[in-house]
């Protein structure tokens, strides 16, 4: 499994409305995608957000990153949506997993 963290923050000016369609067609973009595992964002009461993707391995989630469209996307994301964002990608050195039902 590979993650890939995106941490941002958006600009207060920003069309919520053309941010909230953009983000929905990477969503559906990404999914199509070969070793796509899953997607989650979570927004914490200050405004910050955590995206957390899933990819099989490196080299599904960096043919992600050369999708052409998702490119543009984030030219689009730096010019006109995000005040900041860092992101963390890698593979976890460690897993720890609780369910319930196992026990």
């Amino acid at each position: 499994m590979f993650l890939v963290v995106f941490r941002n923050r958006k600009r207060a000016d920003i069309d919520a409305a053309a941010y909230s369609a953009d983000a929905e067609a990477m969503e559906r973009l990404a999914a199509q995608q070969p070793g796509y595992l899953g997607f989650k964002s979570y927004t914490a009461d200050d405004g910050e957000v955590i995206a957390l993707s899933e990819w099989e391995d490196e080299a599904a989630a960096l043919a992600w990153r050369r999708v052409a469209h998702h490119a543009e996307m984030q030219g689009k994301g730096r010019a006109e949506y995000y005040e900041n964002y860092t992101l963390f990608a890698g593979t976890p050195t460690r897993v720890h997993r609780f369910d319930r039902q196992d026990t």
